[in-house]
């Protein structure tokens, strides 16, 4: 496995993490499903050619959002993921990923929510697909009312948890992301604040206790 950094194309977070993801590496970012985590997905795609399978929304839905967004992008692929066998699907998909590549699955969900053994042998497939590639996949994952009952093998397996909280005091909106877990990496003790609004920012105000 390659221990070089993949940039994640959102400069706060690799100025974070020491220059980036571990190339190799399965991501899992958990976030409420009315955040901007979109929003982080989004600016993913900059650095690497992107492939972006939607689980929810249609491909035409997400490439109208890629082209009304003023954030950075890049150019993904952006696909469909449906039908009756959506982790044959992925499977087949996965396995003719490109050389340092960059995966987004949006959200997670439809895939957690098929039978546990078949989605785990997907997950150990994605795992060593992204290790033989030196890629990065980041799988979205929303934190609902009622995660899919494959949610805790997604954050074992995942080799770096994300976790965006957002939460709305008064007339003010306070976004904090948590990097609680990075196997083989360093995980941060701190949350980062940020600023989701058209893009992803630092947010510089200044806490008030």
């Amino acid at each position: 496995m390659s221990f070089r950094r993949l940039r994640t194309g959102i400069d706060v977070l690799d100025r974070k993490l020491s220059g980036g993801i571990t190339a190799g590496s399965v991501v899992a970012l958990i976030a409420p499903p009315a955040s901007q985590a979109e929003l982080l997905l989004y600016e993913l795609t900059v650095p690497r050619r992107t492939l972006y399978l939607t689980t929810e929304r249609s491909a035409e839905a997400v490439r109208d959002a890629f082209d009304r967004t003023s954030a950075p992008t890049g150019s993904p692929e952006i696909r469909r993921l449906d039908g009756e066998a959506p982790l044959d699907a992925a499977n087949r998909l996965v396995e003719a990923l490109p050389e340092e590549s960059t995966l987004i699955i949006d959200p997670i969900d439809a895939l957690e929510a098929q039978e546990l053994p078949r989605y785990r042998r997907f997950l150990n497939a994605l795992q060593t697909a992204m290790v033989n590639t030196d890629s990065l996949a980041v799988l979205h994952c929303l934190d609902g009312a009622a995660p899919a009952k494959g949610r805790d093998s997604t954050l074992y397996m995942a080799d770096v948890v994300f976790s965006l909280d957002t939460r709305i005091s008064g007339e003010s909106v306070e976004n904090r992301l948590a990097v609680p877990k990075y196997r083989g990496g360093r995980a941060l003790e701190e949350t980062i604040k940020l600023e989701l609004t058209e893009r992803v920012l630092i947010d510089t105000s200044r806490d008030i206790a």
